[in-house]
């Protein structure tokens, strides 16, 4: 097999918006006649894709009661949980030598020499037969241009499987989404059959299996913090990956309908989100108050849907309607709680 450029690139941090801003950053500057393989691992964050909605794929009030990250990649596919039994790898090339395929024997060869017997499921899992059906251990998600391409995924080591369940189990609203829903399988861990898999011996065997299979070798390149404060197209990244706006404001088009009995009348609101802003809003209520429904319904509209959003919206109302701080604050409270971020 002829020799080809190699690069090994592996990330010394946990924060999952330096790691998926490095992913990208490391895309759009490559040097494309380099095949590139980049290792990673997050701290506990659920990381959904391009074109999920937030609100709908994750219990966001249980995350933040955790300290739970919210994470969105620039690949499609669905919600996936991450911790630091979690190993992430990303092979990077360009679009002519691109291959899933190529990309799938690699991940099978270090699996196979941790003594891991896994086999390819379907378009995106490696999966590990059992006497009860196979189970997933790693899924992936892929993003391609006019001149380079990626595969990413993960491997289920020993990540908590339980958490997993916690965090991707959104309250149940009802909130209808135009994004695409993520789709469960039946999970388990590679240390459920090889306990000494560990992150360490798993990146070396990813590594070995790689420059073996392209015949070459490298020196892996560690990345840290340190090194994003001297990449000034990778900060502004990061800053872009860590916002509101990407993680939340991506979020698709979609409907949530808020139904509730508050001390003062019965409310039912109904809210459009578009780019995780309110685009519209109808607020229905017996309250004794016509006129401040209507100005809070156009109030909220154009704010972000975020407790911020509508806190900033029924801010507005308090100097329109200085007798009715009580009232106003029960549904402030009430509101902000159904949106949740």
């Amino acid at each position: 097999m002829s020799q080809e450029r190699v690069r090994i690139l592996l990330s010394q941090t946990f924060n999952p918006w330096f790691n998926l801003a490095t992913e990208d950053w490391i895309f759009r500057e490559m040097d494309t006649r380099t095949r590139t393989l980049f290792l990673w691992r997050n701290a506990e964050t659920v990381v959904i894709g391009r074109n999920q909605n937030p609100w709908s794929e994750c219990n966001l009030k249980r995350m933040e009661d955790d300290k739970i990250f919210l994470a969105r990649r620039t690949s499609g596919g669905g919600a996936v949980f991450h911790d630091l039994g979690n190993t992430c790898f990303t092979f990077l090339s360009s679009k002519e030598g691109y291959s899933k395929a190529t990309n799938v024997t690699i991940l099978l060869d270090a699996l196979k020499r941790l003594g891991v017997t896994a086999e390819a499921s379907g378009r995106n899992d490696l999966v590990i037969p059992m006497e009860d059906g196979p189970r997933k251990i790693s899924g992936s998600a892929y993003r391609e241009t006019r001149d380079r391409a990626f595969h990413h995924g993960t491997f289920l080591i020993s990540t908590d499987l339980k958490r997993l369940a916690n965090y991707l189990t959104p309250h149940p609203k009802k909130l209808e989404s135009k994004g695409s829903a993520s789709v469960r399988a039946r999970v388990m861990n590679i240390n459920d059959v090889q306990p000494a898999v560990n992150h360490d011996s798993l990146v070396q065997a990813l590594i070995a299996a790689f420059c073996d299979h392209h015949g070459a070798t490298a020196e892996p390149e560690l990345l840290d913090h340190a090194f994003l404060e001297s990449q000034p197209s990778l900060k502004g990244m990061f800053e872009q990956f860590s916002s509101w706006d990407w993680r939340f404001g991506n979020a698709p088009q979609f409907h949530h309908q808020m139904v509730e009995y508050l001390s003062w009348g019965f409310f039912e609101v109904h809210i459009d989100s578009q780019h995780g802003h309110i685009s519209r809003a109808q607020v229905f209520s017996d309250a004794l108050f016509p006129e401040l429904v209507q100005d809070l319904q156009a109030a909220l509209v154009g704010k972000p849907y975020s407790r911020a959003g509508v806190k900033d919206a029924v801010t507005g109302l308090r100097a329109q309607y200085p007798g009715q701080e009580r009232e106003l604050d029960e549904l402030e409270a009430w509101l902000m709680k159904q949106v949740e971020v």
